[in-house]
């Protein structure tokens, strides 16, 4: 099981923002704790956002993040439309 991060207040009041505003959210963060490789149409990035992980938490919502094996960490880096990216 992996641990989910945010790498600074602003990603974090970000996500809880979505957590607050959509029910389902909070499950699919789970979810990615299980396997952040598989959950929610996770896939590796390329480009300058290469390393770099994203997947779906609903409609419109993505989040960009980086996995950390060793110390089993997910840590968040962006959450939000497309315009992430």
């Amino acid at each position: 099981m992996y641990e989910i991060h945010t790498i600074n207040s602003k990603t974090e009041k970000k996500l809880k923002e979505y957590i607050k505003s959509r029910n389902d959210i909070k499950q699919k963060l789970d979810r990615l704790s299980e396997n952040p490789f598989k959950t929610n149409g996770a896939h590796q990035l390329h480009g300058r956002l290469e390393d770099k992980w994203a997947c779906w938490l609903g409609s419109n919502i993505r989040i960009i993040y980086t996995i950390n094996n060793k110390n089993k960490i997910v840590m968040i880096e962006a959450v939000g439309t497309h315009k992430i990216y």
